[in-house]
């Protein structure tokens, strides 16, 4: 197993199509480059939720997945469900993230995800971040569409009990989905842990890598 870093880390930004996407995704990736590295930058946009019970979730939420960071967390209030039908302001608020930040990595759905609300949000991230490192992070679901990733990011037995702990603790308006426990979670990072040898792990989708391999 080859194991390449991504050089220094300043920055970062992270995008969710909904409240609780970023943390589900990557919330062990966020821990643990948080912890690893006090007053990094984390840009956060989430495009639905915004305004009621789901933004107050996912500020108090990502505050915890990112301790010690520099967070600048925006969600905003498109329809949930009906981002490709409004392109446009999806379109807006991506460029808009991009002016606001250069980052050093980047963290979306991904561009096969089988939800068409993730599935748009990665592919305007592909045409606005387009020299930047961008991992797609996966979301299991009903419709069965996790697939071969070829990135990993190993977690520690305490950051994946951390993540899952976190998750429950902050999203309250998930916790009747049957889908949404412990055991999904944990079982997830445990089959990718097992790809990466490492106990746990959260895997990523890397669409596109420019290699400097001469320095």
């Amino acid at each position: 197993m080859i194991r390449l870093g991504a050089g220094r880390l300043d920055r970062i930004a992270a995008v969710g199509a909904h409240c609780d996407d970023i943390a589900i995704g990557a919330g062990g990736t966020l821990l643990t480059l948080c912890r690893a590295r006090p007053g990094l930058r984390v840009d956060a946009l989430v495009l639905t939720g915004g305004g009621g019970e789901r933004e107050q979730e996912e500020t108090t939420a990502l505050a915890a997945f990112c301790p010690g960071a520099d967070l600048r967390l925006t969600v905003l209030k498109l329809p949930d469900g009906r981002i490709p039908a409004r392109w446009e302001e999806a379109k807006a608020a991506v460029e808009e993230l991009r002016l606001a930040t250069d980052p050093d990595l980047l963290l979306a759905p991904r561009t096969d995800d089988a939800h068409q609300d993730h599935r748009g949000l990665a592919q305007l991230i592909t045409t606005a971040f387009r020299d930047h490192l961008v991992l797609g992070y996966e979301i299991a679901k009903w419709d069965g569409d996790l697939g071969r990733p070829n990135a990993y990011q190993p977690l520690t037995p305490e950051t994946a009990e951390d993540k899952v702990r976190l998750l429950q603790e902050h999203y309250p308006s998930q916790r009747h989905r049957p889908w949404y426990d412990r055991e999904t979670f944990l079982g997830l990072a445990r089959i990718r842990g097992i790809e990466c040898h490492a106990r746990y792990a959260e895997a990523f989708a890397a669409t596109k890598l420019t290699l400097d391999l001469g320095r």
